[in-house]
């Protein structure tokens, strides 16, 4: 047990020290979310990305990719694998691969929220996009996103339990 609390926490710091909030991943639920229920908050959708943090696949899928993004800035990759990288080659693909481990755990509806959430490219998202920075978040946007599509999804089944 200790482990794995190691590894969120490890999975969390990552995700902060690479500028990502949790309130950032609450508002890309907010916003997938908020059409379909009247009374949803922030609070809602910060706790349900909050419970999507705390599953394994989610924090290995983090640690990768944001490993990943770490040694492309570094240019410790080797090519063709660094210039794919660094330029978030369309088709490349691997990126949204890790990211489909995320959404997986919580059934199909997540693939549907995170491919509207990756062709908007809404908040955080847009940020991360940003190639101006000189950072590599080739992998870190589809981690974000992933999680707010899963979080979404673990939303709408709770609704629909109560239901």
């Amino acid at each position: 047990m200790a482990k794995h609390k190691n590894l969120e926490t490890m999975a969390r710091n990552m995700l902060d020290e690479r500028g990502v909030k949790i309130n950032d991943i609450a508002e890309l639920v907010y916003y997938l979310q908020s059409s379909y229920h009247d009374d949803l908050t922030i609070e809602t959708c910060k706790e349900n990305v909050e419970r999507v943090l705390t599953k394994r696949e989610v924090q290995n899928a983090i640690i990768t990719g944001i490993q990943l993004d770490k040694l492309a800035e570094k240019n410790l990759l080797e090519q063709p694998l660094q210039e794919i990288i660094e330029k978030d080659e369309g088709l490349y693909g691997v990126d949204e691969i890790i990211a489909f481990s995320i959404i997986n755990v919580y059934g199909s509806i997540g693939f549907t929220n995170y491919g509207y959430i990756d062709k908007q490219k809404p908040g955080i998202l847009k940020k991360l996009n940003d190639k101006s920075s000189g950072e590599i978040h080739t992998f870190l946007d589809d981690l974000v996103g992933a999680i707010a599509a899963a979080a979404s999804s673990r939303l709408a089944h709770s609704y629909e339990g109560e239901k």
